[in-house]
């Protein structure tokens, strides 16, 4: 049996609403994911300190605010310092197009936009970390 993947789910800056970033973690403990959330008000030091401790293999970011070039910039730059470019990042979130390509070219996986299904941010973490879409860890 395989491990299960784990995934920090995070909340950048000082945007106080949480409730897709919970959503977002229910769905992923229920398709078999060990998820970690760290709460509101994440800085990118504290969010690369607790991937590192937890060993994740995804860090997935809901932000709303509007800094999600500044925070991502710096995010990938502390995963650089650390050694930890085998983590996988992925975001949530209002982004605008121009800037989720941007992003991705900093080195982020995906950016899943409102409207994004449950089943679709599932089934890119599993096929990225390695899980076929129909195997559950256990």
């Amino acid at each position: 049996m395989s491990q299960p993947i784990r995934v920090l789910v995070a909340k950048p800056g000082l945007d106080g609403h949480d409730r897709g970033a919970k959503i977002i973690a229910r769905a992923l403990r229920d398709a078999g994911m060990e998820v970690i959330y760290t709460g509101l008000r994440q800085t990118p030091e504290m969010i690369v300190s607790a991937a590192m401790q937890e060993d994740v293999q995804v860090i997935g970011l809901s932000i709303l605010s509007g800094a999600h070039n500044a925070i991502v910039l710096r995010l990938m730059q502390l995963l650089r310092e650390k050694e930890m470019t085998g983590v996988m990042v992925i975001l949530g979130g209002i982004i605008p197009d121009e800037d989720a390509v941007q992003l991705k070219q900093q080195g982020v996986a995906a950016v899943f936009q409102p409207g994004s299904s449950l089943e679709e941010i599932v089934h890119f973490i599993r096929e990225r970390a390695g899980q076929p879409s129909g195997q559950t860890a256990t």
